[in-house]
């Protein structure tokens, strides 16, 4: 015969751990779960005890991973009857100009343009026909975005179409390379920003040129 001398709880003692058991939890409520996850401290605990801290991790984790999200890219959308004007728009006669003899002073420029979320935006500058201007620019944060690099006829009276001869198009963070312009008029990017969030462009330029803003 085998006897059984483990203790039985009697009715009192469930009673008290049970209630034992709820104030500890309770405690852990209020101390580290409620100030970690959800920012709610109502005795200040969480604060005293580093708990509020977490909270604050999770947030600038979650905004991270906003900011790095991916976009996706369809390059078979890169398709030669969508780089430069359409067929029926007609490249001006003043293209065929004869360049001039002396061209623009060579200056060298750092300028920084903002790309709002979601949205596109240009940055030209001028030249004349044959002018050699070397370039470079880069994304801040490496983010990718669409660019078509390209240049419009100066005309005195342009059309409503204007005519432009794209000399780059691309997905890229960063691009550099030296442009001698076929005909005078404006040359520059256009940028386009798929993220919810504004990129910095930075460019770099030196050479035979002059800015807008100058």
């Amino acid at each position: 015969m085998t006897t059984n001398n483990q203790p039985i709880m009697g009715k009192n003692q469930l009673i008290k751990s049970v209630f034992i058991a709820l104030l500890i939890g309770t405690v852990v409520l209020l101390t580290a779960v409620l100030p970690a996850e959800y920012n709610i401290d109502p005795i200040g605990a969480g604060k005293l005890f580093g708990f509020s801290k977490l909270h604050k991790d999770n947030v600038s984790t979650e905004t991270e991973q906003a900011n790095n999200q991916t976009v996706k890219i369809d390059v078979k959308k890169l398709k030669l009857k969508h780089v430069g004007s359409p067929a029926d728009v007609i490249k001006p006669t003043e293209a065929n100009n004869p360049a001039p003899t002396e061209q623009f002073p060579e200056q060298y420029d750092t300028v920084k343009v903002v790309v709002p979320a979601n949205k596109g935006i240009e940055y030209k500058f001028k030249t004349l026909k044959y002018a050699s201007v070397k370039y470079e620019w880069a994304t801040d944060k490496d983010k990718t975005v669409f660019i078509d690099f390209h240049g419009e006829v100066k005309q005195e009276n342009p059309p409503k179409n204007v005519f432009y001869e794209s000399y780059t198009v691309a997905y890229s963070n960063n691009m550099a390379g030296t442009l001698t312009a076929p005909f005078e008029g404006k040359h520059g990017w256009y940028f386009r920003n798929y993220y919810n969030e504004d990129i910095t462009v930075t460019i770099v330029l030196k050479g035979q040129y002059k800015l807008f803003n100058k």
